[in-house]
């Protein structure tokens, strides 16, 4: 029986790789416990006093809530749109024109940056709408296109045969499409879900135009809280975060399995 030997040039480049992607992420857990007043790694000494002081500091407590209802209700208003959008633009796609597909992608296209100064501009100056209101449009806009582009591709294998088979034999349009084609792409559903959720959470160049007294996102506070103080609190912060998102991924492998969003 013949063997296959690895290139030892291949096997260093791989563990290159792995330390490439985790050596930020252990940096920042080894800062995030150090017992000093100040970043630091190696850690000197071991406390969780740190992740203590997120919730003792009400600024992180009121971001923290405001990232996380702004993350939901962005993401449910993507759903709500994106989901009949890219059912269209699947269903009907040689009615419809083809630079349509393309207007879902702007958001993507055009700079976080020059977005969030729009939306200052038009929405927050111009129509003198309330804060929260425009953090909501703009990450809503900004999360959008993940939601169209990952449904269409599950909808892309769809076959509407069947749609229309359940139509012919007398099913209603509105029930046929809620028991059989949304059950059908359920998995890039609730994968858009979790990739718009991670975006919204995490976004920065948007938030920074449109946050204002009283109301700010996490991420902002979290380079508020970097010009006025160096200490492990922020990375400790950092580390909630990541936490969150393995949280929202082990959800997902508990209650579907990983590979069923991969079909």
């Amino acid at each position: 029986m013949m063997t296959t030997r690895i290139n030892p040039l291949l096997i260093l480049f791989t563990i290159l790789v792995y330390i490439f992607l985790t050596g930020p992420l252990i940096i920042v857990l080894g800062a995030s416990v150090s017992d000093t007043t100040y970043l630091t790694f190696p850690p000197q000494g071991l406390t969780l006093r740190w992740f203590e002081n997120i919730f003792e500091i009400s600024a992180f407590r009121r971001t923290i809530v405001t990232s996380l209802e702004l993350a939901i209700l962005a993401t449910g208003l993507a759903l709500l749109i994106g989901i009949p959008a890219a059912y269209a633009l699947n269903r009907y796609r040689i009615q419809l024109p083809t630079w349509l597909s393309t207007v879902f992608v702007l958001p993507i296209l055009v700079p976080e940056i020059v977005l969030g100064f729009s939306l200052l501009k038009s929405v927050a100056v111009g129509a003198s709408a309330p804060i929260f209101a425009t953090l909501l449009i703009g990450h809503t806009l900004l999360v959008l296109p993940y939601c169209v582009r990952v449904i269409s591709a599950s909808l892309a294998s769809f076959d509407f045969s069947i749609e229309e088979a359940a139509i012919s034999l007398g099913s209603r349009p509105l029930k046929t499409f809620f028991t059989i084609v949304l059950p059908n792409v359920r998995s890039g559903v609730i994968a858009a879900f979790i990739l718009a959720f991670i975006t919204s959470i995490n976004d920065v160049s948007t938030s920074l135009f449109l946050t204002g007294p009283g109301i700010s996102t996490l991420p902002i506070q979290i380079l508020a809280h970097v010009e006025q103080f160096f200490d492990p609190t922020i990375a400790s912060v950092s580390v909630l975060l990541m936490f969150l998102t393995v949280a929202v991924m082990a959800i997902v492998e508990r209650t579907l399995g990983l590979t069923f969003l991969a079909k």
